[in-house]
């Protein structure tokens, strides 16, 4: 996929996550970024089986990335095909979080979906 096109998905991509994620009725930011532990912390326990750690990893990757001075392609060389790459990693983070934060409230809503030997429906 040429330079261009990928940073017009990626704004496309974005944009998408934040319709979902400001669609009334959606999770607060406040709310979403608050169960992002508790996502983690019944993730890596096994507790959750809807975010895999490996999945989790990729996630905080993303977030280091973004916020990281050091790039795979530095803006200051490349001028526009620099950011390219923050683009992607960063709509995929914020439609990744999107999509995952909002499994993971409803499975919390749901009571966890587990009974202590019982299977829920």
């Amino acid at each position: 996929m040429a330079p261009r096109q990928m940073q017009w998905s990626a704004v496309r991509q974005l944009s998408e996550a934040v319709r979902r994620a400001s669609q009334p009725g959606a999770p607060s930011l406040g709310m979403r970024m608050s169960a992002v532990p508790r996502m983690v912390k019944a993730s890596v326990s096994g507790e959750y089986d809807g975010v895999s750690p490996l999945r989790v990893a990729a996630l905080a990757a993303a977030a280091a990335y973004v916020v990281s001075p050091v790039d795979l392609l530095p803006e200051a060389l490349l001028s526009v095909v620099g950011l390219v790459d923050d683009a992607v990693v960063l709509a995929w983070f914020a439609s990744a979080l999107v999509s995952d934060t909002d499994a993971f409230l409803e499975w919390e809503r749901r009571g966890k979906g587990t009974i202590k030997g019982q299977r829920v429906r």
